[in-house]
């Protein structure tokens, strides 16, 4: 077990997929992780945020402007404490936000300030994933070192069988685990 607790950033983006972030939170918590979800306003339509607070037991992050508890911006406050930013699902349009550097909700503002590891699980359309657009905006997400969990071929939500679901939380708790040695046991 660990003798000290991680902090991680869970973003959750406006995807079908975000229920699964549900037990990502679940399963970061049972290996040792504070995490802190901030959601962008589309994932709100897909699962609520009291439901990640009661899983997290944390505040959860919407608003770039939600009241904050300390005097300092809670996406700076956040990007500061935090060892790994975790974006599951990340959508096409959170996936061009981060390439291009564009900053306008909580989560894309965080992980602009973020300077340690960030790994990103894309989950979308399979047309949308294999878009020229999408495999530019990956190329450079991994050339400034992102760690890209890749999305399995299967159904879809929208009935398409293709590349774009979700990677397993297996695959996912794995990249988080080679990033920061979280679950792992401390040095004798």
């Amino acid at each position: 077990m660990m003798t000290s607790t991680m902090t991680i950033l869970l973003g959750v983006s406006g995807s079908i997929a975000a229920y699964k972030a549900c037990e990502l939170t679940r399963e970061l918590i049972k290996r040792g992780a504070d995490v802190h979800v901030l959601m962008t306003p589309h994932a709100v339509a897909f699962v609520t945020p009291m439901t990640f607070q009661t899983l997290s037991r944390n505040p959860v992050t919407v608003g770039l402007f939600d009241q904050i508890d300390e005097w300092k911006p809670e996406h700076i406050s956040l990007a500061e404490r935090a060892v790994a930013l975790v974006i599951a699902p990340a959508t096409a349009n959170v996936i061009a936000k981060l390439a291009h550097g564009l900053a306008d909700d909580a989560l894309t503002s965080t992980a602009l300030a973020f300077n340690g590891p960030v790994i990103v699980a894309p989950a979308m359309n399979t047309g949308m994933y294999r878009h020229p657009a999408t495999q530019a905006n990956l190329q450079t997400l991994r050339a400034r070192g992102v760690e890209l969990v890749e999305p399995e071929a299967g159904e879809l939500a929208c009935g398409t069988v293709g590349v774009g679901r979700l990677a397993s939380l297996a695959h996912i708790m794995a990249a988080v685990e080679r990033v920061t040695g979280l679950g792992r046991s401390a040095p004798a």
